[in-house]
């Protein structure tokens, strides 16, 4: 069977892809292992970035039901503290609602939806074949943090301090209006989150890079526990974020990647959706086009992850996010600045450097 387009995954960033392609008037394919709706670990944020790659892309409503949480709480390391209102609502919603939205709206616009588990890929110069039943001009790997695809093209996984953990489960909460973050000098870097969905619940969860040595879902829910106390999620699921920081080639071949299969996955927040739309457009686009994947990604993303990259490197040092969230605290410039950077494809600037500079060194107040 022969497509324009095969897209492996179809997750946020296989169905951004297969939405792009079927755009451009390409024969999609959407193969994924699992049937919809299903699961996903995550922490179930949207930013309106994503919702705006979305909409883009013809796709309305993905929110619906689910009301928008106008305020971030940020906790520094050292205890300071911030609460804002976000320069644009984010919204949580389930990942086992939003998929399934997104893989729908690409089986509307015409793309054929398969489950299967693809186990080899062949790229022969002329097209890619898929476990010697379906034939693509172009492949897209799409299939996340664990990525049959990415391993075919031979790369590694991200080694080490380029690779985190985390651990996610559902409790009942009364907050409903703020996204919560709370970061710890122990084991930096690392973090708990609350994100309310607007119902009484709330996705809670732990995560923080990993360094070599394995960690035990025990572990993670007693550091959730000590920073979110009294959260109690019932059943929590594991995940691994590989992190921008160490991405491999984006185009092999006539292969592409997109999304968490190509690493991109937030240094400074571990926001990944943003990213999968974004990628998944642009390679679904490309590849329908036969135009430059490589160059749309640089173009579009290029400085953004320059800057992201360099964030992560400064705030290896826990002072340094102390010093962030005070001058956040202090100018809601900054504030924006760094939710922007954290959530969508912003950048830092002289003027929010030198405020964070500013605070290197002061005492830093407590949280309330």
């Amino acid at each position: 069977m022969t497509f324009d387009v095969v897209v492996v995954g179809a997750g946020p960033a296989g169905a951004a892809a297969a939405l792009a392609a079927r755009r451009e008037g390409a024969t999609v394919l959407l193969l994924d292992r699992s049937d919809f709706p299903r699961d996903k670990p995550c922490g179930d944020g949207i930013a309106s970035e994503a919702v705006t790659v979305l909409n883009a892309l013809g796709v309305h409503g993905v929110t619906d039901g689910y009301p928008p949480v106008e305020r971030l709480r940020l906790v520094a390391p050292g205890g300071a503290a911030v609460a804002r209102s976000l320069p644009r609502p984010a919204h949580t919603v389930p990942r086992r609602v939003f998929d399934e939205r997104l893989v729908r709206a690409a089986v509307a616009a015409g793309a054929d939806l398969r489950r299967h588990t693809v186990r080899e890929v062949h790229d022969d110069g002329t097209g890619v074949t898929v476990d010697g039943r379906f034939r693509a001009a172009v492949l897209i790997g799409a299939d996340g943090a664990q990525s049959v695809v990415r391993r075919a093209l031979g790369h590694a996984v991200n080694p080490p301090g380029h690779l985190a953990v985390a651990i996610r489960g559902y409790a009942p909460t009364t907050n409903t209006s703020e996204q919560v973050i709370v970061t710890t000098e122990q084991r930096w870097p690392a973090y708990a989150w609350e994100f309310p969905l607007g119902d009484g619940t709330a996705n809670v969860g732990y995560g923080e890079v990993l360094r070599g040595a394995p960690l035990s879902k025990s572990y993670l829910r007693d550091r959730l526990d000590q920073l979110i106390p009294g959260s109690r999620p019932g059943v929590v699921r594991g995940h691994h974020l590989p992190l921008s920081t160490r991405r491999p080639s984006p185009v092999v071949g006539r292969v592409l990647l997109a999304g968490d299969a190509l690493s991109l996955i937030n240094p400074f927040t571990g926001e990944g959706i943003f990213y999968a739309v974004l990628s998944g457009s642009l390679a679904g686009q490309a590849a329908a086009r036969k135009t430059d994947y490589r160059r749309a990604l640089r173009h579009r993303l290029g400085r953004h992850l320059r800057h992201s990259s360099f964030a992560a490197r400064l705030t290896r040092h826990s002072g340094v996010v102390d010093a962030a969230v005070e001058a956040a605290a202090r100018d809601a410039a900054v504030f924006d600045r760094m939710v922007e950077l954290g959530l969508g494809d912003g950048v830092f600037d002289l003027r929010t450097i030198g405020r964070i500079a500013s605070r290197l060194g002061h005492r830093h107040p407590a949280a309330p």
